[in-house]
């Protein structure tokens, strides 16, 4: 089974995307709501839950691990790789190599959490894959618990964003990566606020289609992790009624959430 971790519900935009692109091919995700969220916590914290998170996956049949949260893959990646012998995916360099294909005036902003505008890794994915780019990022430490509190269109919400992406318009750029799988959910609201012409990167999207790749470059675990019958399953630290109902939003029908310690 393909394995699923993010600080919240926000990953489920990952799983959803990944149920579309690639079906029949089972999921266990895991939604660490009762630490969201992670982007404000240290790096050596991240690490530690990131490690438990993958653990707790493994010891449920995952033969393969997405990181659909940015913070995690950020700070974490090359944690994960040296403790875990199965292929590891991450949403940060999907993302980062469709900006690049799409931005025509090499101006990219980039919004994320604390911890993963701090680590530069956007930043450094960039310039590397095209260099002369100029990268603009902004933290937004409040747009997480905004949607794990379901605050999708709340007029809060609303002037929160416009202040957070005002510095981005300002320096006319036409690509954004939502550097943040919780970000999906408010990109209705964050069109109209950095302005039309700019190019939405969803890496939720960006990481299934990577997997996509993979499974058809990879026979072996393809065929390990084809199941056509098996049924995906969904696991938080933290049982809330926000959590079922964005659930069910991002699916577009009832997702039954399973409570675990991890």
């Amino acid at each position: 089974m393909i394995g699923i971790f993010d600080s919240g519900v926000g990953g489920m935009t990952v799983a959803r995307a990944i149920e579309q692109l690639c079906p029949d091919y089972p999921l266990i995700y895991f939604g660490d709501i009762a630490r969201t969220p992670y982007g404000s916590k240290s790096p050596e914290t991240i690490q530690r839950y990131a490690v438990n998170n993958t653990k707790f996956l493994v010891d449920q049949g995952a033969e393969l691990i997405v990181i659909a949260c940015n913070s995690a893959a950020s700070t974490a990646l090359p944690t994960l790789n040296d403790q875990f012998d199965l292929p590891i995916l991450d949403v940060i360099t999907p993302a980062v190599q469709q900006a690049v294909q799409v931005t025509k005036n090499g101006k990219i902003g980039i919004i994320g959490t604390r911890a993963t505008i701090k680590s530069t890794i956007y930043e450094q994915g960039i310039t590397a894959r095209r260099p002369g780019s100029k990268v603009f990022s902004q933290p937004c430490p409040l747009l997480v618990p905004l949607v794990e509190e379901g605050w999708l269109g709340k007029r809060e919400t609303k002037m929160i964003l416009r202040r957070y992406l005002y510095p981005l318009r300002r320096r006319q750029i036409d690509t954004l990566v939502l550097g943040c799988t919780h970000y999906p959910l408010l990109k209705q609201l964050i069109a109209p606020r950095i302005g039309r012409r700019v190019q939405l990167i969803d890496s939720s999207i960006a990481v299934a289609h990577t997997l996509r790749t993979f499974l058809a470059g990879h026979a072996d675990p393809a065929e390990k992790l084809y199941q056509p019958q098996a049924k995906s399953r969904f696991f938080v630290s933290d049982l809330t009624e926000t959590a079922g109902q964005l659930a069910a939003h991002i699916f577009g029908r009832p997702i039954t959430l399973e409570k675990v310690n991890v």
